[in-house]
């Protein structure tokens, strides 16, 4: 049996006793809510006001990281053509901070990062929170939403099949297309601000979600 060091999940529009079940079989007794806006109008179950105090009743801590770790930075320096720039934002000192405080917390804490969307894949959590703690050292399981743990180093194959199916020819490296692959999962689900000023012109987007 694989044993992780934190987890991750999805919220999407789960129940609260559901989402209570879920963190207690993986053995989880706090979330770290890596959201910018920590806040949902369709399941206002999951909004910072009323998730904390239900997960208190749980025996559960509630910890935002959302300022440091969340998927909509203010810089603009951190957008290329309206998108966020996982890469960017991962360089900066506020995000290795969170990091840092991050690390120190799943010393006492069984720790479960939460975002919103229901796959890792579609989600910052997995595509830059995710990366950069495994680029520390630290095994990562995401919760799927039949209750399943996908380890994170399966999550990453699962890119490469879908950002990559039949190979790149113009890499060599396992690293290097996995790399790639982050590159271009990001760039088509990384939150939009249509309104932020281009920081480059490096490269284009054609579709976003987040």
């Amino acid at each position: 049996m694989i044993s992780f060091d934190l987890f991750s999940i999805g919220h999407s529009n789960l129940v609260a006793d559901r989402f209570a079940a879920m963190l207690r079989a993986a053995g989880a007794d706090a979330i770290a809510d890596v959201r910018s806006v920590p806040a949902s109008r369709f399941c206002p179950w999951f909004s910072a006001k009323n998730l904390a105090p239900f997960l208190a009743k749980e025996g559960m801590a509630y910890l935002g990281f959302g300022d440091a770790l969340g998927g909509r930075p203010r810089d603009p320096l951190l957008y290329c053509d309206g998108v966020v720039d996982y890469e960017a934002m991962a360089r900066t000192p506020v995000f290795q901070a969170g990091l840092d405080r991050l690390s120190a917390e799943v010393g006492r804490h069984r720790l479960c990062l939460m975002c919103s969307e229901r796959d890792p894949l579609d989600c910052h959590r997995c595509l830059l929170v995710a990366r950069a703690l495994a680029a520390r050292g630290l095994t990562m399981g995401h919760i799927l939403h039949d209750a399943t743990i996908e380890p994170h180093s399966a999550t990453e194959q699962r890119l490469l099949r879908l950002e990559n199916p039949e190979g790149d020819l113009f890499t060599a490296g396992q690293n290097e297309r996995i790399a790639a692959a982050y590159r271009r999962r990001a760039r088509a689900v990384a939150f939009r601000n249509q309104g932020a000023a281009p920081a480059n012109k490096r490269r284009s987007v054609k579709r976003g979600g987040r």
